[in-house]
């Protein structure tokens, strides 16, 4: 069979370190490995090369005679007895050298190596255990779901997976299902699976951190006189003493009703309410003669 340049094979330059071939192998025999392109026929000539151009350029002393003969590297040693009767190398000579021959796409396993490693080499090789891809995945949940643990199913590659949400999971967080990815190769561990959750905006509260901010509206009379308001929690209303003469833009604190601290159970953020005063708009014209009387009165 026509000879392949093993530096082609990996996309590694020959001057590449023992780490970039490393490196660059493991990329590709994960990318082309069969069981993860199991009807691909050029993945597995591919990953045949890639493994066969590991073995000879991840060895220092197979990659030395490499790198000296070329194709003829498995008569190194007869060459150095004989004086090197390649003339000078055969990666230079004729067709089999690094200008011809086949490219990174043709051609199966080389003659030569088949010869240095026989079949058991290419068992030895198949049998290497790849771990699986990781897998990514999206859910959408509603600001009070995220407010409670909860276990909902979800759909990943045909298979159904329950999954638990802590209380105060976080918009954009990424929970990771260890093993639930894609399935190894030869027996390797399975990938993880990556979920990333998006939680829907709520009407009433705003949510900075474990924090929970909200806007109340009151009348203008209980702005000045004081009376009661009654405050949505994610816990249920409660109702707050207004004091007399309230400003608008107050800010009150309720300690403890806000959003639940991630995967610390019993504990929650705070409630931070503003008030906002409603000046009324339509006022008679005995309401009017009042107020008129009361500015009379503040001179």
């Amino acid at each position: 069979m026509a000879y392949i340049d093993y530096y082609k094979v990996l996309g590694v330059d020959k001057k590449a370190t023992q780490d970039e071939i490393k490196k660059a192998y493991r990329k590709l025999a994960r990318k082309y490995h069969p069981d993860l392109n199991p009807k691909d026929k050029e993945a597995n000539k591919l990953f045949q090369q890639i493994n066969e151009a590991n073995e000879a350029l991840s060895d220092p002393d197979k990659r030395k005679k490499y790198d000296e003969y070329g194709e003829n590297w498995k008569h190194a040693d007869q060459a150095q007895q004989q004086g090197n009767p390649f003339g000078g190398g055969g990666r230079r000579g004729g067709s089999g050298g690094f200008g011809g021959g086949s490219d990174f796409g043709g051609g199966d396993f080389s003659d030569f190596f088949e010869s240095m490693f026989g079949g058991g080499g290419r068992q030895q090789r198949n049998a290497a255990k790849f771990r699986g891809q990781d897998l990514q995945a999206s859910l959408q949940i509603s600001f009070r779901e995220a407010a409670e643990t909860h276990k909902p199913t979800i759909t990943v590659n045909g298979k159904n997976l329950r999954i638990s949400i802590p209380a105060g999971i976080a918009n954009g967080q990424v929970i990771k299902l260890k093993g639930q990815g894609s399935p190894g190769a030869n027996s390797g561990p399975a990938g993880d699976l990556f979920i990333t959750i998006t939680i829907t905006d709520d009407p009433i509260f705003k949510r900075l951190g474990d924090d929970l901010y909200l806007t109340k509206e009151i009348d203008l009379y209980t702005a000045l006189l004081g009376g009661e308001a009654t405050i949505d929690t994610l816990s249920g209303k409660v109702k707050l003493k207004v004091p007399e003469g309230t400003q608008n833009g107050t800010k009150i604190r309720l300690k403890g009703k806000g959003f639940p601290v991630y995967k610390k159970e019993g504990e929650f953020g705070n409630l931070f309410i503003t008030y906002t005063v409603n000046i009324p708009t339509d006022l008679t014209e005995r309401q009017k003669e009042l107020f008129k009387e009361l500015q009379e009165l503040s001179k």
